[in-house]
């Protein structure tokens, strides 16, 4: 589903033109690429999986934490939903993914966690902790409005997803109850841009900014198998 534009005036129209060559290379990525074609191989996919499903713990700890410096019950409401959704929904999809790969529980562990993984949720939970709540919803908001934008662009280039390798992950965020979060985490963010100042406003724009790099990096780190360059040297 195609979202529509956000308002022209609001915090989210300014962050994604702002960030507007990287979403095209986020969509544009051979990860990305290989991924809408079919032909993206089961190791990497394999890799990103068993990341995503790491990543997903900090990032609903983070929502959590955001969900608890709410300013208004129906906030509260949604970041907690968001939280729960982040564990419940996509952890079944990775685990679905994690039996038709085969992957044993030994196979997993003996994949590390990536230098792109650590670093992205060690600075969402590092917002949680030390940025101010609007701070913390726009650093999120990127995890949401990407991955919508990336499964829809693949939608509609691919079309007919009968026999595809990915269809359960296309659909998942080509989905429209997930296109309605997204929007949910959107008119949320502006809000809360609006009633803030200037200095907090463009904090909000680094955080937005920084975790779309990450989301770039986290599927670049899944292409390449990312490790850690020290790995030679100790045991994990």
């Amino acid at each position: 589903m195609r979202l529509p534009d956000p308002p022209a005036n609001g915090f989210c129209a300014r962050a994604w033109q702002h960030t507007a060559e990287l979403q095209q290379a986020i969509v544009e990525h051979p990860f990305n690429t290989a991924l809408a074609d079919g032909s993206l191989d089961r190791e990497r996919f394999a890799f990103y999986i068993v990341q995503d499903a790491r990543y997903l713990v900090g990032f609903a700890q983070a929502l959590a934490a955001a969900a608890s410096r709410a300013s208004s019950p129906e906030e509260a409401e949604f970041l907690a939903g968001a939280a729960h959704g982040a564990l419940a929904e996509e952890r079944q999809l990775h685990a679905g993914y994690i039996e038709q790969f085969g992957l044993g529980e030994q196979d997993i562990a003996g994949i590390p966690t990536s230098p792109t993984c650590e670093a992205y949720t060690s600075y969402l939970r590092a917002c949680a902790l030390g940025e101010p709540y609007p701070v913390l919803v726009a650093a999120l908001l990127p995890c949401f409005w990407v991955y919508q934008h990336v499964g829809t662009e693949i939608l509609e280039k691919v079309g007919d997803l009968d026999g595809h390798a990915y269809r359960a992950w296309i659909q998942t965020y080509a989905d429209e109850e997930f296109a309605r979060t997204v929007l949910g985490a959107r008119e949320l963010t502006d809000r809360l841009a609006a009633g803030a100042g200037e200095e907090i406003g463009e904090r909000m724009l680094q955080a937005f900014t920084r975790a779309a790099e990450y989301e770039w990096m986290f599927w670049n780190s899944a292409w390449t198998q990312e490790r850690w360059p020290t790995e030679a040297w100790v045991r994990h």
